[in-house]
């Protein structure tokens, strides 16, 4: 039980951005801040890996509708991400199952990226790239901070962690109209260009 706490948390964290969580639980654990993470983070490859992909998603994550795209294909790997932290996390400490730990990270990473994509149709309802900016900033900064509270105080950083996926879970019900609205316009879009391509093509 003594490493569920992390293991919440880090799921959270994977469902809003899965690479910095494990670039920095690496980076944690390299630095000797914290003997409960799994060496399979800290390795050189993995690290490099992940900071790559966390580069590639600090600029998708802040363009209007390309975000959505991006949430569209981490839909799986964000939840994936948080089972295998998750995993990594118990199998270290011994203290729970990988499987259960699993299912705790993967659960918690699913339902924290949903907040954070439905978020983004939300705001990609009306587009405008100050929004997108913030609200990438304010993840990537909530995700580091809480993360490294987490190894300190992690029943602490926790109990934060559910409050903020409460909380989100609360916006997106009230939201719902706007992704609506989101999902009505860019099936327009795309039915726009499929009409532009059948205009242009010739003649047979």
């Amino acid at each position: 039980m003594s490493v569920l706490p992390l293991v919440f948390t880090s799921g959270w964290a994977s469902g809003v951005n899965a690479y910095a969580v494990v670039l920095l639980l690496g980076l944690f654990g390299a630095a000797g801040v914290s003997d409960d993470v799994p060496e399979t983070l800290q390795r050189p490859e993995v690290l490099a890996v992940a900071g790559a992909l966390f580069l590639c998603e600090a600029v998708a994550d802040k363009i209007p509708y390309v975000d959505s795209m991006w949430d569209s294909v981490h839909t799986v790997v964000r939840p994936l991400a948080g089972a295998w932290v998750g995993a990594l996390l118990a199998g270290q400490s011994g203290s729970l199952s990988d499987a259960a730990a699993g299912l705790v990270g993967g659960s918690t990473a699913l339902a924290s990226h949903t907040v954070k994509a439905g978020t983004r149709m939300a705001i990609n309802a009306s587009p405008e790239p100050l929004s997108n900016v913030v609200m990438s900033l304010a993840e990537d900064f909530g995700v580091a901070g809480i993360v490294t509270f987490a190894m300190f105080h992690p029943e602490a950083a926790a109990v934060i962690a559910a409050v903020l996926l409460a909380a989100g879970l609360t916006v997106l019900y009230f939201l719902v109209s706007r992704i609506r609205r989101f999902l009505r316009r860019r099936a327009q879009r795309r039915e726009e260009r499929r009409l532009a391509g059948q205009v242009e093509r010739p003649p047979d």
